[in-house]
């Protein structure tokens, strides 16, 4: 499968040398989140988790603000809901259903797209990151914050609790007794208090930030085989949820034997005779194996 921008209006791409940078871009309303952009965002990781020409991905935001959180001018909802509708948790169980639309959550469809993404992903975080606008970056692979970034969990102020499935993916990142303490004081945090809680990998400054992700992605993709970084991103997201390492020890073995055959055999070869490996194994092309696993 080959690049093709998607014509979008709360987003910019850009492909450069194999990284894809998405910025959102409503910088006059500190590109607030709104249903457009769920389903824009969802649109993207869907259409270019399989993009055989993109190698890593960058979200960040236009101007000051990286997402000041769900756009609350909306009329209604603000949050999208159908405020009509009396779903229980029976009608929870199949998440394709159609007469789920204006029930589920729409950052947790942002964030099960990033989740479930073939390339790693990298946040960028230029500004204010609140609400939606941090827990979508929880889904991602790392998070580097400018010197002029906050960022805050403060549902709690607003009467709502934390969404975008963060409840999964913030404990597994900062434990729970710090997860508890972020949902429950819902501080704003600056950019040192992020890379002390553990959320960032790095604080940059702002004119920086960008050059630091880009090399951040070169450093993980660059040389490496696109197969074996698809396989090892979703080894490492999904087998540590085991509850015995033989169930991990399955996979491990199956995506060991594949890419032994396949993107291995370069990289062996090219190891023997001292040179840089050529990889051919293509994101779209995974193993049979994969969607069985993930789906199951």
């Amino acid at each position: 499968m080959k690049y093709t921008a998607l014509e979008h209006t709360t987003l910019e791409h850009d492909l450069t040398d194999g990284i894809l940078t998405l910025t959102l871009s409503r910088p006059d309303a500190l590109n607030s989140f709104t249903t457009t952009m769920a389903v824009e965002l969802e649109e993207s990781f869907i259409q270019y988790r399989q993009d055989d020409d993109i190698r890593a991905v960058i979200v960040t935001g236009a101007g000051r603000a990286f997402c000041a959180g769900m756009d609350l001018t909306s009329e209604g909802n603000v949050f999208g809901l159908n405020e009509n509708a009396q779903p229980t948790l029976a009608d929870m169980a199949d998440l394709d259903d159609p007469a789920l639309e204006g029930i589920r959550d729409t950052g947790g469809r942002v964030t099960l797209a990033i989740h479930e993404c073939r390339k790693p992903v990298i946040a960028a975080i230029n500004g204010a990151a609140v609400g939606i606008g941090a827990t979508m970056t929880l889904a991602m692979d790392a998070r580097l914050v400018s010197t002029k970034a906050r960022f805050g969990l403060v549902f709690g102020r607003l009467g709502i609790v934390p969404e975008a499935a963060s409840s999964w993916f913030l404990p597994q990142i900062v434990g729970l007794p710090k997860a508890l303490d972020i949902v429950y004081s819902a501080d704003i945090l600056t950019a040192e208090q992020v890379l002390e809680a553990g959320l960032a990998a790095a604080v940059y400054e702002p004119e920086d930030l960008l050059t630091q992700a880009r090399a951040l992605a070169d450093r993980w993709t660059l040389g490496k085989s696109r197969v074996g970084t698809a396989l090892a991103r979703a080894m490492m997201r999904h087998n540590s949820r085991f509850d015995h390492p033989r169930e991990a020890h399955r996979i491990d073995s199956l995506a060991m034997f594949y890419t032994s055959i396949g993107d291995g055999k370069e990289g062996v070869a090219a190891f023997m005779e001292k040179r840089s490996p050529e990889f051919t194994g293509r994101a779209s092309e995974l193993p049979a194996f994969y969607d069985e696993w993930l789906q199951g």
